[in-house]
């Protein structure tokens, strides 16, 4: 297995290297890549070993910045230590079309106190001096992506240690903006499937996806109504009948209860709300207290405890 952080070449059924043609993108002459990807290596190794563990994946998504830089590095560094398997850092936006109001309100706040594209990808590189091995995505949106420069993100994620990247609003035909540069350097690109993503359209959502799978498990915005753990699992299963890739699921998981609940069918559970929300409720006048660390951490905690009770 090749060491943490480390890039791994290869196709998902051959030793073959990548060698294929070229797609033209807006940005340039990006290859073509075959199943299995150019990627890091952290994702795979967080899977692999929760897979021996016999339990589901713990991700926790917060906000870049929010409340404040330092606090949100703050918030980061304790993560792992309160369970968290992987970490989602959000790319505050100003315009976060799927997000419910908790996440909309937390990269407001970001905003206002001076967070960026660049300050979040510092967070990520001062959180990589003390821990090597947590895997790091970012999420959000393509625009800060598009006026930062595609061509000087990828290289930049890279450097900081960032594992993967959920863009939210490019679809599978957008392939060429980022996810096959992203791909070919060797960032992971995670797709979203949906309650609406049919048979039909789930190769073409899948093709260029690596790392995991993210099920959106309702249809609706970030911290909507708890999804039904029964029809989530079956469509777990018929994405697994599409793709060996680990499906993780979230919207709508806010408890240790649900989080368990859904991870029976799910490689892994993904809580953002309830997290940035806790946040929220720790402020004094709208900046972190002494408590606010804790406060993230306590509920990922609790989070933790419902996942690592499934273990085999």
């Amino acid at each position: 297995m090749a060491a943490a952080g480390s890039i791994a070449y290869g196709c998902a059924n051959s030793n073959q290297a990548v060698d294929a043609p070229l797609a033209r993108s807006s940005h340039g002459t990006t290859p073509r890549l075959c199943r299995k990807r150019i990627m890091t290596t952290r994702i795979e190794d967080r899977f692999a070993r929760l897979r021996d563990e016999g339990r589901p994946a713990l991700v926790s998504f917060i906000m870049g910045g929010d409340p404040d830089h330092e606090t949100s590095l703050g918030i980061m560094k304790a993560l792992p230590e309160a369970g968290a398997d992987i970490i989602e850092l959000g790319m505050p936006f100003s315009d976060p079309m799927a997000d419910g109001p908790a996440i909309q309100k937390a990269g407001l706040r970001a905003l206002k106190g001076g967070a960026s594209l660049q300050k979040t990808i510092d967070i990520v590189k001062a959180f990589r001096e003390t821990d090597t091995e947590t895997p790091v995505i970012l999420m959000g949106y393509f625009n800060p992506i598009y006026i930062y420069g595609v061509e000087r993100f990828i290289p930049a994620a890279l450097e900081a240690g960032v594992d993967g990247l959920i863009v939210v609003d490019l679809p599978p035909e957008m392939d060429g903006e980022l996810c096959l540069p992203a791909l070919a350097a060797g960032l992971n690109f995670i797709r979203l499937a949906t309650p609406t993503t049919d048979d039909k359209r789930l190769p073409a959502v899948l093709k260029n996806t690596s790392g995991f799978v993210y099920y959106v498990s309702i249809t609706g915005i970030t911290g909507a109504a708890a999804p039904d753990a029964n029809k989530v699992a079956a469509a777990v299963g018929r994405i697994k009948n599409h793709t060996d890739l680990p499906v993780c699921v979230g919207f709508g998981v806010r408890t240790a209860e649900q989080a368990a609940e859904i991870g029976k069918g799910a490689n892994g559970v993904v809580v953002g709300s309830a997290i940035v929300s806790a946040i929220e409720t720790s402020l004094e006048n709208g900046a972190a207290s002494g408590t606010t660390v804790e406060a993230a951490a306590g509920v990922v905690r609790e989070l933790a405890g419902g996942v690592r009770g499934l273990k085999a």
